[in-house]
Parts: C-alpha cells; structure tokens; sequence
C-alpha cells in the first residue's frame, strides 16, 4: 500500500461519467499480511506484522497495526514499541509469489494490456473489454469479486482516463474500495491534493517546493512553469507541471521491462567480522543469479547496500562490461565495492546485493559453439550454477550451496571488468 500523501476531500463521489476513463490501478490491499491473513483467519482484527524478527523490518501491517503508526520498511523494534500487542508473522515469499502470479492471471483474463508494476500491482488498459465486460466500474467490481473468491483478499482499484491519475484514486480508494475520477473532474481532484502525492515528489522535492510557497498541488499547477523549473530543475519542473493538470500520455506497457533483483537481509546481531559478512555477500548473489536464471534475465549493474549499526545506509554499484547472470561473477563485483566502502569501524546491521540494468538473456548472451565451450570457464560455470538451480528445485534451497572464494587463487577475480558509478 503506498504511503503517498492524500486527502480527504479527494474520497469524495466525483461523479459517474466513466468516458474516456479506461486505465484501471489495480493494488491489493496489505498484500503480504491479507495473504497471511488467508492463511490464518484466527488472526483477522488483530494487529498483525509481517516481517522478520526483533532487528528485521517490518514487510507489512495490517490496518489495525497501521492504526498505531506501523509502516512498511519501519525496523521492527520501533514497530513493537509502537504495537507491542502486534502479532509477528514471519513472511513466506513462495506463497505471495503464488498469488501474485494468480492474480495477475485474473487481470489478463480481462484484458491483455496488463502492466504489472510491483508484486501487487498492476495497471490495465479496458478500453477493449467494454464491449465485452461492461462499462469500467463493472470490471474493477469482478476483479475485485474474483480476487476475493480465490485468495480471500481485498483490492482497491482507481479508474481514469490516465495511468498517473487511476493510481492516486486507487490510494484513495483503500481499503478494499474503488474510485473512478471521470476525465472532467480531474483537475478539480488534483487540485484537492498535498503536492507530495504527485510522482516524483519525495521529501527533498517536496521541501524544495515549499522554499517557493509550493505546498498543494493546486499551488503548483497555478505557478509558471519557468518558476516551478528554478525550484526543482527544468525536466523535474515541467514534468511535474504537466501531472498537477492531469497531462500524462504514458500507455499501459505489458511489456515493461523488469528493472533489478535482489535479496537483503538483516543480522540477528551486527557483524563486525568482514568475512561473515563476505560470506552473506556470496549467498545473497548466489540467490540474485538464480532469480536470474529463473526469470530469464541477464544484468549489467551490480549494486550493494550496507547498514551500518548507526542505521547508516550506504550504496554502491558498479556496471559491468558484460551482463551476467553468473552468481560468482555478481559476487566478486559485490564483494570489490564492499571492501571500497567506509564503515567507519561500525559493525554491519544488515547487507544486501541487488542487479540492476536487466535485459533477456536470449539478446544478450550468445551461445558458444563446441570449441568455444571448452575453453570458455564463465559459461562453464553457468552451467555449473544452473544444474544447482534444478537441485534446489528438487530438494529446496539448502540441498546445495556455493563453495567458498578463496583468496590468492588464479579464479579469485572478475572475468568482466566495470567502471564505477557511487549511488550513495
């Protein structure tokens, strides 16, 4: 659920024209928790946290956590201490990616033009089921009927004439709900808004905005162009310029590119031994080139992220000359950009490792011929990498791990090289 800014005037009846208004925000409500819910009706009405233990984060809340101010991403100490009574569920991926995947089934029966944004999200162009299904506000009622029947959880959908604007109704709409914004009354809906509830508006923006009286989006749709750009930069200006008047062009993309992936996690205690932390680094790549292999997706940018005990996150990546989906070869690039990080003599909270600038394997690695192969140590070791796969899906995860990386060996190196790019 997004945490965007809203408001309450925003929730009110804008009417029932629905023409021109066929782009549909679909978004589960609570995801992780309503499916854990599913699974465990004794829980419903109790304050219920998803995530790991006492110096994990928080994945996800019930509303009746969220009542006492837990949120996603909030480590799970300070969401005890605000929900002590909270009941903690440890997540379980393989299930929410099960209904993820059901779910999404359920809106490419509607239509084909599915964008699917996040593992509980996705955008849907119904211009075409009309005629079919009926107007918009009849499909979003048999999503949502079909979503609960089978995975006894709640959606909430916003309908619009644009992508940017069916998101926002949908946050409006939650929980559970569904808003419809006709195309005549979306400047009058905008302008009802904070201006942090637009696209691309975070803290910074949204302080940068205020030092030019800019609070609302109203504010912000009423000043120069030229005014707005001085505030915020000329592309991020006009852009959002053209969102606080409901201008966004964008289509609905099926075909939307998979931008990373990646694994984190947090130490029962911090670590200030740089070898077991190393070590997690081999593991959390290991897992970043099977989801890979799986997905059939090769990256380019290698990417970690370290806490330190202080809770200070630091960023790094590097970019490949040569994608990969090679667990050892993400491992020696993450383990290169740790030891180029200052930890200031903290120990480490909590690491993760994360593959960015993802493109089909098919395009981007070529096949070797016989003699190639032979000689050729990195598709070698794919191969390698790709047999432990189908062990783990025999036998799960723990069945097989990768070996150690020992130092001083000839193989202890990159067989790619990368120039360096500091995302800190």
């Amino acid at each position: 659920m997004s945490r965007a800014p809203r408001s309450a005037a925003a929730r009110r009846d804008w009417g029932s024209t629905e023409d021109g208004c066929t782009i549909l925000h679909v978004d589960m409500d609570a995801f992780f928790a309503s499916v854990e819910l599913a699974r465990r009706p004794q829980l419903r009405g109790l304050p219920v946290i998803v995530g790991g233990a006492q110096r994990g984060v928080v994945l996800a809340a019930t509303y009746e956590a969220r009542a006492f101010g837990v949120h996603s991403a909030m480590p799970m100490a300070a969401a005890l201490r605000l929900c002590p009574q909270a009941v903690v569920v440890p997540p379980e991926h393989a299930r929410y990616r099960e209904v993820s995947e059901g779910v999404m089934e359920v809106l490419r029966s509607v239509t084909s033009l599915v964008e699917q944004v996040s593992v509980d999200e996705a955008f849907l162009d119904v211009s075409g089921a009309l005629r079919r299904l009926g107007r918009p506000t009849e499909i979003a009622a048999r999503i949502r009927q079909e979503v609960r029947d089978r995975y006894q959880i709640t959606c909430s959908v916003g309908i619009a004439s644009t992508k940017f604007v069916a998101k926002l109704a949908s946050s409006h709409a939650k929980p559970d709900g569904v808003l419809l914004v006709p195309r005549s009354a979306t400047t009058d809906f905008l302008r009802s808004l904070p201006v942090g509830a637009l696209w691309g508006v975070g803290e910074r923006t949204e302080t940068a905005l205020a030092r030019w009286g800019i609070r609302t989006v109203a504010e912000l749709a009423d000043m120069d162009v030229t005014t707005v750009q001085r505030a915020v930069g000329k592309v991020a200006g006009a852009h959002l310029h053209d969102l606080a008047w409901g201008r966004d062009p964008r289509p609905v993309s099926p075909g939307r590119v998979e931008k990373s992936a990646g694994a984190e996690v947090t130490f029962s205690s911090d670590v200030s031994d740089l070898s077991v932390v190393e070590a997690k680094v081999r593991e959390l790549a290991d897992t970043c080139a099977s989801r890979l292999r799986r997905n059939g997706w090769v990256g380019r940018t290698i990417a970690i992220k370290v806490r330190t005990a202080d809770f200070r996150t630091l960023s790094r990546s590097r970019t490949l000359d040569s994608p990969t989906d090679v667990g050892r070869e993400v491992y020696l690039a993450a383990r290169e950009l740790l030891a180029a990080v200052d930890l200031g003599g903290l120990p480490v909270r909590l690491i993760g490792v994360r593959v960015e600038g993802l493109s089909p394997t098919a395009e981007s690695v070529r096949q070797p011929t016989l003699d190639e192969a032979a000689g050729d140590a990195l598709e070698a070791r794919r191969e390698a990498e790709r047999a432990m796969d189908g062990v783990r899906a025999r036998f799960g995860r723990q069945a097989i791990t990768a070996g150690p990386v020992v130092a001083g060996l000839r193989d202890d190196r990159s067989t790619t090289t990368f120039s360096p790019t500091d995302l800190s």
